[in-house]
């Protein structure tokens, strides 16, 4: 059975808030900083990278690595093609995974990290632009650069100026600057990002109904003069719980769900699927958002929805169900 954590007495409960609010006021204001002295070089970068004809490479040791990772992956999912190549095993083999056409963007602190060294002048050796990262100035890293963008120089949150904390946190949201800055010229839409995000709640939450629906020869469709016995087999073999009416030119004219069979059951084998729908039934457009439709139908109580063009606004292109977005990951 799990334990309770022991209690600490209250001194060192305030002295531990204390210090995590000290450091968070410490680290925000570094991103102050940041934002008021952003390089000019900055919009360089950005042009730089946009006119690149292969991906961007990042690179760095240790926390700056795994900062470098994090920008890498944030930069691939929003339009800008990148990965991230360790340092150390690029002296091993991995230069070769960086190309004329590319970009590489190395972050440092100290802008002397000896690992990267080889992976600097791999850059020099084959004309491949370099964007430097680092709070040093003169740092060897910044020296060798084509575009060099300065860190303030501030005092890490750990107190002995030894952890990084404050400078990672800036590398962050300088790399996270640039993805939104090139994100924005590429005119990088929401159908754009679902396309590298399928899956999950974000995916699911940026599903169109056209990308669910069922369509064709799966509509459960009736004429308004067929007979309830044809009407129930089609409701059956379709499997929806539902039939759409149309009139003569196809167009939609009514629905027929369980509730309307239960209100015509005296009798319901002698009538016509027109005499049983429900007139004018809820429908929505193909480009409506799938997480849209859920919320008509559970706000109807209903399961089904027909899908008709606005530019075509009668005649149904398709059905959507309510477990079509469940499966997706919505609801």
């Amino acid at each position: 059975m799990p334990t309770e954590p022991a209690s600490r007495p209250e001194p060192a409960r305030s002295r531990a808030r204390a210090t995590g609010a000290r450091v968070i006021r410490e680290e925000a204001r570094a991103l102050e900083a940041l934002a008021a002295a952003l390089p000019d070089r900055f919009a360089d970068a950005v042009a730089l990278i946009l006119a690149a004809q292969g991906r961007v490479i990042l690179s760095g040791m240790g926390k700056s690595g795994h900062v470098a990772r994090k920008i890498a992956a944030t930069l691939a999912s929003t339009g800008t093609p990148a990965h991230f190549v360790h340092p150390a095993e690029a002296s091993h083999g991995d230069l070769g995974m960086m190309l004329r056409g590319d970009v590489v963007l190395c972050l440092s602190n100290s802008g002397e990290t000896p690992e990267l060294a080889d992976l600097v002048a791999h850059t020099r050796r084959f004309a491949i632009p370099l964007i430097a990262v680092s709070s040093r100035e003169g740092s060897s890293l910044m020296r060798q650069a084509d575009i060099a963008l300065l860190l303030p120089s501030l005092p890490e949150a750990c107190g002995i100026g030894i952890v990084p904390t404050t400078s990672t946190t800036m590398m962050l949201a300088l790399g996270d600057a640039l993805a939104i800055a090139l994100m924005e010229a590429r005119d990088f839409t929401p159908e754009a990002f679902r396309l590298f995000h399928p899956g999950g709640r974000l995916g699911a939450r940026l599903t169109r109904v056209r990308d669910l629906m069922h369509r064709g020869e799966a509509l459960p469709l009736v004429r308004e003069d067929a007979p309830m016995a044809d009407t129930l087999l089609e409701m059956s073999r379709k499997g929806f719980g539902v039939a759409g009416v149309t009139d003569g030119r196809g167009g939609l004219v009514g629905i027929i769900t369980d509730g309307d069979l239960r209100r015509h059951m005296d009798g319901l084998l002698g009538h016509r699927a027109g005499e049983v729908m429900t007139r004018n039934p809820r429908t929505i457009g193909p480009d409506a958002l799938a997480e849209e439709a859920l919320a008509v139908m559970n706000g109807h109580r209903i399961t089904c929805l027909f899908v008709v063009d606005p530019a075509d606004p009668v005649r149904p292109q398709g059905l959507l169900h309510i477990h079509d977005c469940l499966r997706a990951g919505l609801g």
